[in-house]
């Protein structure tokens, strides 16, 4: 179960916590929040719906790991024990521990089906297809207004509205950062991929094509190339495009009201009921954050 007083850490924090990179602490789901995996605790929540990885540093993959199994879920990940629940076109929200101003980049979000489970499918089989990408959003002054400049606005956190008639099943999400801002190097970019397991409900019967997270960017792709603090004027994110008929969500920060209980199985599920945690959370100010009504 989500921890409140971590929740209340990092809604307070803000953008304090950004010296260590970062990682997912929590996903919000229609109210409920579900533990992510946090290397700075690994073994507190074992059914934590995010995977596991060994980059404790809270470090990156860059382009020397392009072909390697580092780029699909992060560094040795391994699969989340549980996964939550929503209906197709329900927005995910990511709460990020913090993330440092310097590391400007594009923010991408994909899914790959898992067939019976994703509690036990072979990260190498996985196909993803991209649902969302945000990067250079004002490059008129070096280095340029990014998508995590949007991410840290919205208090280190990310919207994603999944696809209105997808395919019911279970999939994983991928969310994704690459930082460009040592991208002048040979192999400075730095990619930050983050897996979560979902159950998708619904009546939709789209399964898009995907890519291989081995084959979803070149080492030699010029996006992973250059150098923003020199400026640029026009971005190409990497990855395939996105796909068709997708709705970007508008980025806000909805409090949870509740914490969420991991599934298991494969068994059906029903719409969730947040259960309160035990005092109101009303409304955020600022990027810091702050809360009226917060519980004591």
């Amino acid at each position: 179960m989500p921890s409140l007083p971590w929740i209340l850490t990092v809604a307070l924090a803000g953008p304090v916590l950004v010296s260590a990179h970062g990682f997912i602490s929590n996903v919000n789901i229609g109210g409920l929040s579900y533990d992510g995996f946090r290397p700075t605790e690994p073994n507190a929540h074992p059914f934590a719906i995010g995977w596991s990885t060994t980059a404790f540093d809270q470090g990156y993959v860059n382009q020397t790991g392009y072909r390697t199994e580092e780029i699909i879920c992060h560094r040795d990940a391994k699969n989340a024990k549980g996964h939550a629940p929503i209906a197709a076109g329900g927005i995910v929200h990511l709460q990020w521990n913090g993330w440092p101003q310097s590391h400007k980049g594009p923010v991408m979000d994909y899914l790959a089906p898992c067939g019976e489970s994703c509690e036990t499918v072979d990260k190498n089989t996985l196909r993803f297809f991209k649902i969302n990408q945000v990067g250079l959003v004002d490059g008129s002054q070096a280095p340029g207004l990014w998508g995590s400049d949007q991410l840290i606005a919205n208090n280190n956190s990310w919207m994603v509205e999944l696809p209105r008639r997808i395919q019911p099943g279970f999939y994983i999400l991928r969310h994704e950062i690459i930082a460009l801002h040592n991208a002048s190097r040979e192999i400075g970019a730095q990619n930050y991929p983050q897996c979560i397991n979902l159950q998708i409900t619904g009546g939709g019967t789209d399964v898009p094509s995907g890519v291989l997270g081995k084959e979803l960017y070149s080492p030699d792709d010029p996006s992973m190339h250059l150098d923003i603090a020199a400026g640029v004027s026009a971005y190409k994110i990497p990855g395939p495009a996105p796909v068709s008929g997708i709705v970007t969500a508008t980025l806000s920060h909805p409090v949870p009201t509740g914490s969420g209980t991991p599934l298991t199985g494969t068994e059906a599920v029903a719409t969730p009921t947040p259960t309160p945690f035990g005092g109101g959370r009303r409304r955020r100010e600022g990027n810091g954050g702050s809360y009226e009504g917060a519980p004591t």
